[in-house]
């Protein structure tokens, strides 16, 4: 015998009467009450049967809305006061669920070979500690001798690339390609032949950096405007091309080393027109100093650093992490000062030696 909607239509009724009757049951039992919009809320319905001691069920976790950290320099000044050590254990209390950064790890300018190595060893060994990834873009204090560009390529792989997360584009740009040093070849020499003397006598390195002149040389460089960074031939098309391939993202974000807006050359104003018509976001470092652009109805920040030498006085001279929640209208951006996060445990006074600094006149490069 066939059986048809009516047929079923006495069962489907008892069925509607028993649940809703369970259901009252539930809840004169004071069992948790569920919201249909937010299934991951319950309270007991019997305890709070009217006005509600909150202001809203519109909890904030939306899966789509993720959060990273962005870490500054480290480099240029080598982190003196253990300051980007710290930030690991910082980052893993926060837990974001990836860390971007701009670049300048390891001291670098050095000739030789084990030098770099140690460098990056100690690196690895203070990354190792995080619970998350993290991921590198090139600084000049990272490639900035041919040592150290080999140095990247066994153990960073490629000059530039970009990935997606949760339909955002995420692209990292290379700033200290060939020709792009912010230094002639003779100072690169003798920098190198500093940090060199300075591992095993830095009184003769001190003698030295007299002897060259070498503090003011340096000093020369950092005092004067930015210079014009010229990207390949072959990472311009290579940007466009990735644009291309990846239209439809809700966001594109975009780390690099150098803040180059701020002196932009013709192959970066070429690569900032590709973004035109999309939502985009640019993160920079390299100055030890924060920096927030608006260009063109756009978002571009130069973070402040993590550890480096801080060479200017003001409000952007921060030790600080940057926390970024996505969201579909686009990022939420705020600048935690290192100094200001610590764990269950409370305040630690060593937490002062770290982040209490001040410029140093006579600090290395950028």
């Amino acid at each position: 015998m066939r059986t048809t909607i009516k047929h079923l239509m006495p069962l489907l009724c008892a069925l509607l009467v028993a649940t809703v009757a369970m259901s009252n049951l539930a809840k004169a039992q004071g069992k948790p009450a569920e919201d249909a919009q937010n299934p991951a809320f319950s309270y007991d319905a019997a305890e709070i049967p009217g006005a509600k001691p909150w202001s809203s069920e519109n909890f904030a976790n939306d899966p789509d809305n993720f959060q990273f950290a962005i870490l500054g320099d480290r480099a240029g000044g080598a982190n003196p006061k253990g300051t980007y050590e710290r930030a690991m254990d910082q980052l893993n209390w926060l837990q974001p669920e990836f860390v971007m950064s701009v670049g300048d790890y390891v001291e670098g300018y050095t000739a030789k070979p084990e030098v770099m190595k140690d460098q990056w060893d100690e690196f690895d060994s203070i990354i190792a500690k995080l619970q998350m990834p993290f991921f590198y873009v090139r600084g000049n204090h990272d490639i900035n001798t041919p040592i150290t560009r080999t140095a990247w390529t066994e153990r960073r792989g490629p000059d530039y690339y970009h990935f997606k997360y949760r339909d955002v584009l995420f692209i990292a740009l290379d700033t200290e390609g060939s020709g792009s040093s912010m230094a002639p070849a003779e100072l690169e020499a003798d920098l190198s032949e500093y940090n060199d003397l300075n591992l095993d006598d830095p009184e003769a390195a001190k003698a030295f950096a007299a002897k060259v002149n070498l503090i003011p040389r340096v000093s020369e460089i950092v005092a004067v405007e930015p210079p014009e960074v010229n990207f390949q031939e072959e990472q311009v098309a290579w940007f466009k091309q990735v644009l291309a391939e990846n239209e439809d993202v809700r966001w594109t974000l975009i780390f690099i080393h150098q803040p180059v807006w701020n002196n932009p050359s013709s192959s970066f104003q070429e690569m900032d027109a590709a973004l035109e018509g999309r939502n985009y976001t640019f993160f920079a470092g390299h100055t030890h100093y924060y920096d927030y652009d608006p260009i063109k109805g756009k978002e571009y920040l130069t973070v402040a650093s993590a550890g480096a030498t801080i060479v200017h006085d003001g409000p952007g001279n921060v030790d600080m992490l940057t926390w970024v929640t996505m969201t579909d209208e686009g990022p939420e951006i705020a600048g935690i000062a290192l100094k200001g996060i610590f764990d269950r445990k409370g305040l630690d006074p060593a937490m002062f030696d770290a982040y209490d600094r001040t410029p140093d006149p006579d600090g290395p490069a950028h």
